[in-house]
């Protein structure tokens, strides 16, 4: 919704970038604090999946919740597309690809997911909302990607012919690579961070 509103707002790319990294920081960290009780605030695949290799989170959880983060991104994605009269589903065509952009989206899973498991495994988890909404603000611009960070993202930015669309051709690779981020990243907590401290 926040990249639609930006293209219709300014034809300056940086504008729209800003409006959108803006957007996403102050409703990630509502959502966090929402649905943190919930269900640990688990909005992202990568998440869940290291979730399941570093706690004691049963991996029969993991299907769910995937299953349900997925269904919530392409809900979200055609009611953003309904409130701005556009048809539900708009499938994007805006390609994204290169090896930048796929090195960018291994850097900001990597970093998300350390960030996130740094916190719980040094008894800070109550700064995540917080931490986690700042970082995928400031990943939007250090990043050649605009950090998706998040399969379930990709898919659902699929069907968003917008500002932050992905075209469904360049969705996989994108998964492939913030799955290698989350990979690494639960690799090096493991070095990092050995004992659980939550």
């Amino acid at each position: 919704g926040s990249g639609i509103m930006a293209e219709r707002l300014t034809d300056d790319v940086g504008l729209q970038l800003l409006a959108n990294a803006g957007a996403t920081v102050g409703v990630l960290y509502a959502i966090i604090l929402m649905f943190g009780p919930v269900s640990g605030a688990h909005f992202n695949p990568v998440v869940t999946l290291s979730d399941a290799a570093l706690t004691k989170r049963s991996w029969s959880d993991v299907t769910p919740y995937i299953v349900a983060q997925i269904a919530g991104g392409a809900v979200g994605v055609m009611l953003a597309n309904l409130m701005f009269e556009l048809d539900a589903i708009n499938m994007s065509d805006k390609v994204r690809d290169g090896s930048g952009q796929y090195i960018a989206e291994v850097v900001a899973t990597f970093g998300l997911v350390f960030l996130i498991f740094s916190l719980v495994r040094t008894g800070r988890d109550a700064l995540a909302a917080g931490a986690v909404a700042t970082y995928i603000g400031g990943a939007y611009w250090f990043t050649s990607s605009t950090s998706f960070a998040n399969p379930a993202v990709s898919v659902a930015r699929t069907l968003s012919n917008t500002f932050a669309g992905i075209d469904p051709g360049s969705m996989p690779m994108f998964i492939v690579m913030q799955l290698t981020g989350a990979a690494l990243a639960v690799a090096a907590i493991r070095v990092i961070y050995p004992k659980d401290c939550a």
